[in-house]
Formats: structure tokens, C-alpha cells, sequence
């Protein structure tokens, strides 16, 4: 049996400077448009391609679980859920199928869980190097006082998240009040300290492509680490359109700039052929230094479990149940 190509994502990961925001430009964010038509033409294209096959496609999927933040965000949630996700964050993939592929040590970008969960999966994680995730700020509509969306920042690095996924206020968006949208991830990125933060736009609530084009460069402005599509609770979540508009918005600040901001897909990918068409787009927009965990992740719970059910059938020839492959 063949192994999969060797990818580079259990090598150490590229210094990046982090981006430091910079003064509003509204002249820049009134300039964005988003010419919805081209979007989609550009974006339909990418699904009915050939994918890429065997070995090369197994290193792909390989690449996407490494790019996974493992979530749980349930209301059922208790922490015997989490130390079992977490245990299924270290080990994604069955070990005789990794050693197999040759991709032993293949680990999930980081564990996304509520701040009540934070301490929990921190403790599973313990020397392991995969990163904690909490979402904040009144997640998922951001509409608890200011207050108190910036104190449950501060309490999820107390308890030892490294990443933060804020929610903006979509109403700053729809109104087109950009300086308040920009003052308030800015404190935002001001109480995450040294953690990083994932900008959560809900595209599915901002009305057009124009708003999330421009509300991705005000989060960017203002310090973001990542901007992220979607919560996973509204009725719409990640769709390549979007995608291609939030990435554009990426490309355009990293031609300004000169920083790398990275980008979340979330909600609804649940496919191991999803991955592979993000992971497509991502490439051929943004390059390869855009396919790493550190500047690209997929939200998502489901996900892995398609995939090592793709990974299987590589190895083996023969798909095995769904149920075979659950997440924890």
C-alpha cells in the first residue's frame, strides 16, 4: 500500500508576525464592493471539478484535519464530552490507519468549546500543544451588555484559552455604523491579550456580500487573527460565495499590510469533499501558506468523522460505517 504523500503539517510552523490592526480607513471599507454575480460564477466552478485522487487526495484530507477546531456547543455538554473530544483531538484518525499513511502524530488544530468547559478541556490537553478555543461575547448573537462580553474574554484566558471566537454586533453592520463595529473589536482584541481572536461576522445575517467584504476589512483593521464566517447557529452559515469574499478581503489587507490574517469556514461542512474544495479555494486565492493550521481552520464537529471514513477506505478499499468513526 501506497502511504499518502507526505504534507508538512506536523513540521513547525513559520514565524508570523501577528497583525496589529491599524487606524479605521474608512475611504478603504466604503471602497469594498462585492460583484455578486462573478462571486458565484467563480465559486460554482469549484465543486464539479475532478478532485484530486489516491494518495495525493488522502494528503489532503490529512491537511484538513489538521485545520479542524474540534467543536462542542451544545447545551447537553458536560466535561466527560469534552475529555473524550479532547482525546479524539489528539488522536483524529485510527493509529494503524495514520501508520499506514505515514502521518503518525497528526493532531486537530485546537478544541472549541464554552467558557465553562475551558479549564476542562485545558487539563485534557495538557502537553499536547493543541490549543483550547472558547467561544465569547454573548455567543451566539452578541447581545449581552458590553460589559460583559468583554469580562468573559478576560475570564476565558484566565482559565487558559488561547484562542478566543468573538461574535460581532451584526447591527453595527446592517446600520452602517463602522466606527462603532471597529471600536468594539478593537476592545475585543485589547482583553484577548496574548490569545488570539477569530472574528465571528455571522454572514448569514449581514444582508449582502458588500457587508461582509466590509466588515471583514473592519475586523482586520481592528486586530483580528482570523475572520470566521459563522457562529454554526444561524440558518445560514459557510458558503463558498462568502468565503470567496471574506478571502478577497484577506488577500486585499495582506497586499496593503504586509500581515497575514488567517480565515475560519464554520457551519455546515460536514463532507470530507467540503474540505477538499475549501482547501482548493484557499490555494488558489490565497497560496500555500494560507493551508496551514495557523492561518486556516474549519469549524466544524462532524467533519472528521467523513474523513477518516475517507482515509479508511484509501487504506483499505471498503468503507466502513459512519458509526465506526464516531468523534467521541
Amino acid at each position: 500500500m501506497a502511504t499518502a504523500a507526505k504534507t508538512d503539517t506536523q513540521l513547525p510552523q513559520a514565524f508570523e508576525a501577528r497583525n496589529p490592526g491599524q487606524a479605521l480607513d474608512l475611504d478603504w471599507v466604503l471602497g469594498a464592493q462585492a460583484n455578486r454575480s462573478a462571486i458565484e460564477r467563480r465559486t460554482a466552478s469549484l465543486p464539479g471539478r475532478r478532485s484530486v485522487k489516491k494518495d495525493y487526495q488522502a494528503a489532503w484530507l490529512c491537511r484538513a484535519v489538521s485545520c479542524i477546531d474540534l467543536t462542542t456547543l451544545s447545551g447537553d455538554d458536560t466535561r466527560g464530552r469534552v475529555r473524550r473530544l479532547c482525546a479524539k483531538a489528539v488522536q483524529p484518525v485510527r493509529a494503524d490507519i495514520l501508520q499506514e499513511l505515514g502521518m503518525e502524530g497528526l493532531t486537530v488544530g485546537a478544541v472549541c468549546v464554552y467558557h465553562d468547559m475551558v479549564e476542562t478541556a485545558v487539563e485534557a490537553l495538557d502537553g499536547t500543544g493543541i490549543p483550547v478555543a472558547a467561544v465569547s461575547t454573548g455567543f451566539p448573537a452578541g447581545l449581552s451588555p458590553f460589559d460583559l462580553r468583554v469580562a468573559e474574554i478576560v475570564e476565558s484566558v484566565k482559565a487558559g484559552a488561547a484562542e478566543i471566537d468573538i461574535v460581532i454586533s451584526r447591527r453595527h453592520v446592517l446600520t452602517g455604523n463602522w466606527q462603532a463595529l471597529y471600536d468594539e473589536m478593537r476592545a475585543f482584541r485589547s482583553a484577548c491579550g496574548e490569545a488570539h481572536v477569530k472574528a465571528i461576522l455571522a454572514t448569514g445575517e449581514l444582508g449582502t456580500l458588500k457587508n461582509v467584504a466590509r466588515a471583514s476589512l473592519i475586523c482586520m483593521m481592528a486586530g483580528a487573527d482570523f475572520i470566521k464566517t459563522s457562529t454554526g447557529k444561524e440558518s445560514v452559515n459557510a458558503t463558498l460565495p462568502v468565503s470567496l469574499t471574506m478571502i478577497r478581503a484577506i488577500r486585499d489587507y495582506h497586499q496593503r499590510t504586509g500581515y497575514r490574517v488567517g480565515y475560519k469556514p464554520a457551519g455546515g461542512i460536514s463532507k470530507a469533499k467540503d474540505a477538499l474544495t475549501y482547501l482548493a479555494l484557499m490555494k488558489e486565492e490565497l497560496g500555500d501558506r494560507w493551508l496551514r493550521p495557523d492561518l486556516f481552520r474549519f469549524g466544524a464537529s462532524s467533519l472528521l468523522g467523513d474523513i477518516e471514513r475517507q482515509l479508511e477506505h484509501h487504506v483499505t478499499g471498503h468503507y466502513s460505517a459512519a458509526h465506526r468513526h464516531a468523534i467521541g
